[in-house]
């Protein structure tokens, strides 16, 4: 009975530390006090387990309004190789907030909010000719495009820590930003740390 009991502590202390390693919880994406948030829940703003926004891919039973941008200014450079696309996937349901242009409390069966957007550097507007860019394929054959060896890109066939970040062999929003983890300011999915973050991908 008492080797069962250091066996469930055990158990107990380790889904402890493994579920607050990455958490909302606490963060900036945790709107469970804020006044328009009338069910004072944590995931909602975003998730629901029942009547979710079937329209919306990229991230399971999606609750959130979409954003109302058709068409974003998009990044663009003389040494840019990917061909870069209207946000999509994961990045557009992140845009859904970040851009401005819809209520944050938009979400389950309410229509619309009561005017609560985004603000601060947070919001980035519905130009992001000057953000890295997202929804773009990043395979051999833009590591190919970059110079391969010797240009500015590792190859994601030969790097999982590459492949590990891409959604469907694109890079998004996600791609850097995990929308779950507290363990930094900004959401990083790695530590930036001597330029970790952008050292996963980039080669110089």
């Amino acid at each position: 009975m008492k080797t069962k009991n250091i066996f469930l502590t055990l158990a107990l202390a380790l889904s402890t530390t493994f579920a607050f390693a990455q958490s909302i919880v606490g963060s900036k994406h945790d709107m469970s006090a804020l006044t328009w948030n009338a069910e004072g829940e944590i995931c909602i703003t975003c998730h629901t387990p029942h009547n979710s926004q079937a329209a919306s891919v990229g991230a399971p039973l999606w609750n959130h309004a979409a954003t109302a941008t058709a068409t974003f200014g998009l990044y663009a450079s003389g040494t840019l190789d990917a061909n870069v696309g209207q946000p999509a996937g994961t990045s557009k349901l992140c845009l859904s907030c970040h851009d401005g242009t819809v209520d944050l409390e938009a979400y389950g069966a309410t229509a619309s909010g009561a005017g609560t957007k985004m603000t601060g550097v947070a919001m980035l507007g519905t130009n992001l000719a000057t953000h890295h860019p997202v929804s773009f394929t990043y395979d051999t054959a833009l590591y190919t495009a970059d110079g391969g060896a010797t240009g500015g890109l590792f190859d994601p066939a030969s790097k999982a820590e590459v492949a590990d970040l891409l959604f469907g062999g694109s890079v998004e929003c996600a791609s850097c930003h995990d929308a779950h983890d507290t363990s930094n300011t900004k959401f990083l999915a790695v530590d930036n740390a001597a330029s970790a973050l952008c050292l996963t991908c980039h080669n110089k």
